[in-house]
């Protein structure tokens, strides 16, 4: 195994992104990363066993992954991220031509993309389809791993304004243009040899635009990783790496990886859904366990909720707040938010200060200027469902929901090795 240094972490990080261009490709990733964890499925019987490894995928696109220590547990370690970013999703029958001459797709925005970011640069489709086979129905991965769209600026000399703030309209200036008009009738057939069915077997898909520019390393002294869906694949990533390097003592350790967050979480596989409370009562039931055991469990638990926070940018200082304000490679950020749109509170907070610290990590602090709310995340949305010590966190970037995003080289080590710590050797 290569030693968990800084610059190793980020290559396995560039190249879990890299590959990972929809949730669906993302969750297979992860769990591609979970050695040794055998993979359940809900609509079977579950056999589980103390001292053994498991994950769960509902819907393809969300993930549990558990370990449950050789001698039971008696109270639950947890930690969540999403597996979605804000993109543009492919519409049913997309193809529109233009005049005759143009084929573009039709799109509609899924979550709240920065879209100046996606024009002019090479595009692609990812994500899956789902076909009839036999008396069920299966979903196969798609991944187009060719230049194949491009959403065109119009030129300043047709929009003169366009330097002096715009308004994009997502029905018509964010279309991305797929070929000449004599492609009409080929983006089905394109999809089907991806996916390696025919045209005809196609029920259903869910596709997604994907940036083609690749994860990098960069600045005077490689200080920087810019990549596309850094928020929150960077958090994924490094809560199961932490994980699958780390063996549960007396706590059932959980990680969880959910879509939709940047919709809502309003779906069967979304945090305020009831995968992770359906899991964890099947686990307590199958172990053995009754029902006040499980209540005592997770009153004793503790949540650590991870989803990227904003750093002070280098060019709107003004936008930070005043005394709350991290910095790329400062270390990892808790979120604090007095309307609870976090959940950090006092408690939560000196819990994950001890983790850090018993980690050797550096930690910051994160909280909106006070005339700029800001967003929700995971935390309060899956405490509807387990009532749980949770606190808010996530590595500081730039950029967040553009096409292409920003972080620090050191932020991602430091909560991998945070979390070897909380589910592992910590306290």
């Amino acid at each position: 195994m290569k030693k968990n240094t800084a610059a190793n972490i980020n290559n396995e990080l560039l190249n879990f992104i890299n590959k990972s261009h929809s949730p669906f490709h993302a969750v297979r990733n992860l769990a591609d990363m979970l050695k040794g964890f055998e993979e359940l499925k809900e609509e079977d019987e579950w056999k589980l066993e103390k001292g053994k490894n498991y994950y769960v995928i509902r819907k393809d696109s969300s993930m549990i992954a558990f370990s449950i220590p050789k001698n039971g547990y008696s109270s639950l370690k947890m930690a969540s991220a999403h597996s979605d970013s804000p993109s543009f999703k492919i519409k049913a029958t997309p193809e529109m031509k233009v005049e005759d001459r143009y084929l573009k797709l039709n799109t509609e925005v899924y979550g709240s993309a920065i879209m100046y970011s996606w024009f002019d640069r090479p595009l692609s489709l990812a994500g899956r389809v789902v076909i009839k086979s036999g008396d069920d129905f299966e979903s196969r991965l798609v991944d187009i791993d060719k230049d194949i769209l491009l959403i065109p600026s119009v030129a300043i000399h047709m929009a003169r304004d366009i330097n002096d703030g715009y308004k994009f309209n997502p029905k018509t200036d964010t279309l991305p243009l797929m070929g000449m008009a004599a492609q009409n009738g080929n983006f089905l057939k394109m999809i089907a040899e991806n996916a390696g069915v025919s045209e005809k077997d196609i029920l259903g898909y869910d596709l997604y635009l994907y940036p083609r520019t690749e994860g990098i390393v960069w600045g005077a002294n490689n200080e920087f990783v810019s990549a596309h869906a850094l928020d929150d694949l960077q958090c994924a990533f490094a809560l199961i790496k932490g994980m699958a390097e780390s063996k549960s003592r007396d706590t059932l350790n959980i990680v969880n990886v959910f879509d939709n967050e940047e919709v809502g979480s309003l779906t069967g596989q979304g945090a305020d859904s009831t995968f992770l409370e359906d899991t964890i009562g099947r686990i307590n039931t199958i172990l053995g366990y009754d029902e006040e055991h499980l209540k005592k469990s997770i009153s004793r638990g503790y949540c650590i909720s991870a989803d990227n926070a904003h750093a002070v940018h280098p060019n709107h200082t003004e936008y930070a707040d005043a005394t709350n304000r991290p910095y790329l490679n400062g270390g990892i950020v808790i979120k604090y938010n007095a309307s609870q749109k976090y959940t950090t509170d006092a408690y939560s907070e000196a819990m994950f200060k001890d983790i850090c610290n018993q980690a050797g990590v550096p930690f910051q602090t994160y909280a909106n200027r006070s005339d700029m709310p800001g967003g929700s995340t995971l935390g309060n949305l899956s405490m509807r469902h387990i009532s749980i010590k949770t606190v808010d966190i996530g590595l500081p970037q730039l950029a967040m929901h553009s096409a292409y995003e920003t972080t620090g080289a050191k932020d991602t080590e430091y909560l991998v090795n945070a979390m070897k710590i909380f589910f592992g050797a910590g306290k």
